[in-house]
């Protein structure tokens, strides 16, 4: 198997969103967003996979390890492979990638955040930085694009941490962040033991309102000279801000459902944007 064909059997095995708008890309940006989405995939399965936080760590240095080989030596791992050629052509960053690693290893370290400014610099890492290299790849002639792609970013991992909740309790993680807990009158413990209360669901539509924001402030960011561009990143918007939309349709009831998407819904809307954009 070759190191392409890892990555695109990576990114197909995860089910995400993101595969769909890579479909429209022209061959070479599809190569590299697939190399750079295997990556990122490789990363955080680390943390998510492996029991022992020891181990998990010492993965994420082999990683940090095989990133600097990608910038100057023979990586072993196919993805690593595979971005070498992507990170010469588009001319990403390595801080940018051993960032994203930062970013999965705050998942070791920190299982809550006191306030949205200290959520903020792990979406960054896990997330915005996806968006910048994303951005580069896809390509772009003004830099307010930069920025849309930032906030991007930032409204995606809002959305993944809205939907997944429940998930995210059953792994001892909270990542709403505690001042707002208690703004809601909402107990760790009611999350933790999926304990569904009116506080909650106010609380939650909170966070949605937010997410929402960053979602316009990015495609306020972005200039139309950019747009076509831009348009596998709008693809993925509209994929994710529409979960966004059924879970405040569906109640909120992200404690104990997790809402998802059809393959079929998600291939109509990336044909939609695609054509409109």
């Amino acid at each position: 198997m070759t190191p392409d064909q890892y990555c695109q059997d990576k990114t197909a095995a995860s089910g995400s969103s993101f595969y769909y708008s890579f479909l429209f890309l022209p061959p070479d940006k599809r190569r590299a967003i697939t190399a750079l989405y295997a990556f990122c995939r490789e990363v955080d399965d680390v943390v998510d996979e492996c029991s022992d936080t020891n181990v998990a760590r010492t993965t994420l240095n082999w990683w940090r390890v095989q990133v600097a080989e990608i910038y100057g030596g023979k990586p072993q791992h196919p993805v690593a492979q595979a971005l070498i050629s992507v990170v010469r052509q588009f001319n990403l960053k390595q801080e940018h990638l051993l960032e994203i690693i930062d970013g999965m290893e705050m998942d070791i370290d920190q299982p809550r955040y006191p306030d949205f400014k200290s959520l903020q610099l792990y979406c960054y890492r896990v997330a915005s930085v996806v968006g910048l290299l994303s951005a580069e790849i896809f390509g772009y002639s003004d830099r307010s694009t930069l920025e849309y792609a930032h906030d991007l970013g930032i409204a995606f991992q809002l959305t993944n941490i809205i939907r997944d909740v429940g998930e995210d309790a059953r792994r001892n993680r909270i990542y709403l962040p505690m001042d707002e807990l208690q703004q809601f009158g909402v107990a760790a413990a009611d999350i933790l033991n999926a304990r569904e209360t009116e506080n909650f669901h106010k609380l939650m539509v909170f966070q949605i309102e937010r997410a929402q924001q960053y979602y316009r402030q990015a495609f306020e960011h972005l200039p139309a000279t950019d747009r076509k561009m831009q348009r596998t990143g709008l693809i993925m918007a509209a994929i994710y801000r529409t979960t966004l939309d059924e879970v405040a349709a569906s109640g909120c009831h992200v404690l104990k459902e997790r809402v998802s998407l059809t393959p079929l819904r998600k291939l109509w809307l990336a044909l939609k944007t695609w054509i409109r954009n």
